[in-house]
C-alpha cells in the first residue's frame, strides 16, 4: 500500500470511529506495524490534520475535520459507478473488494449534490460473467505479474490435450465469459493466452523475468494491437 493511501485511510479509519483508536488497532486493519503508523499520525498532525492522543491511549479526528470534495460531475460519477459495478462481471475477487473500497472513499469525499448517485445507484449491472478459479484467485496472478516471476502450469487445450508449460505472465484480458493469463511460453517460445479455467495446476515460481519484462510486454503490445487481438 503506498504511504498516501495509508495516511487517508487512517483519516477514514478515525472519522468512522465512536471513540478513540489505538495504533495497533489501526495497524492491524492496515497490515503495518504499529511504529508506522505512529510515524503516519504524527505526518498527518504536522499537515494540520486535528488528530489528538497520544500512544498507548488512542488517537481521535477532531469533529469539523473533512477533506476536500472531489468535484466530479453526475456523468463522471456514474460512470465510475458503472465502471465498478462491471468489475462484479470478472472473477478476480481481489478487485470487487479494492473496487468496494474506491466506492466507499469517493462516497466519504463528495459533496453532498453528488452523493445522490450513490445512494439511488439509476443503473443496472448484469453480474453474469467469467467463473472463479478452483485454483487461485486472480489476485495471487496479478502479483505474479507485478513481481515478474514465472509460473507453472498444466494447460488443458481446446481439444482436451494437457501440457506443461513454464509461462512468464504479463497481462491479464477480462472478457464477459472468460479471463486470459498473457505470458510468454517458454515451450512454445512465443506469446500465448491461457484460459484461467482451462488452467489444471499451478505452481508460483521464485524464478524471475524482470530483467525482460516491460521488453515482452512492449513486444506483446505490439503483437496484439496494445492488447485489443489476443494471439490464439
Amino acid at each position: 500500500m503506498r504511504r498516501a493511501d495509508r495516511l487517508f485511510d487512517i483519516i477514514q479509519i478515525l472519522r468512522s470511529a465512536s471513540g478513540p483508536v489505538t495504533a495497533d488497532q489501526i495497524a492491524e486493519r492496515l497490515e503495518v506495524t504499529a511504529r508506522t503508523i505512529y510515524r503516519d499520525i504524527v505526518t498527518l498532525q504536522a499537515s494540520r490534520v486535528p488528530i489528538e492522543g497520544a500512544a498507548g491511549v488512542g488517537y481521535i479526528l477532531r469533529a469539523g475535520f473533512d477533506l476536500p470534495p472531489l468535484m466530479f460531475t453526475s456523468d463522471e460519477t456514474e460512470a465510475l459507478l458503472v465502471g465498478m459495478s462491471l468489475l462484479r462481471r470478472t472473477s478476480d475477487q481481489g478487485l470487487h473488494d479494492a473496487a468496494q473500497s474506491v466506492l466507499s472513499k469517493v462516497e466519504a469525499v463528495l459533496p453532498s449534490d453528488r452523493k445522490g448517485p450513490l445512494a439511488t445507484r439509476p443503473f443496472y449491472v448484469c453480474e453474469y460473467g467469467a467463473e472463479p478459479s478452483p485454483l487461485t484467485d486472480l489476485a495471487e496472478i496479478r502479483k505474479t505479474i507485478r513481481d515478474s516471476k514465472k509460473l507453472d502450469i498444466d494447460y488443458q487445450d481446446a481439444d482436451g490435450k494437457v501440457t506443461t508449460r513454464i509461462i512468464w505472465p504479463i497481462a491479464v484480458a477480462y472478457y464477459v465469459e472468460v479471463e486470459l493469463v498473457c505470458a510468454w511460453c517458454e515451450l512454445r517460445e512465443d506469446f500465448r493466452h491461457f484460459r484461467i479455467d482451462r488452467i489444471r495446476r499451478l505452481d508460483f515460481l521464485e524464478d524471475s523475468f524482470a530483467n525482460s519484462g516491460r521488453h515482452l510486454i512492449d513486444e506483446w503490445m505490439a503483437a496484439t494491437g496494445g492488447g485489443q487481438r489476443p494471439l490464439s
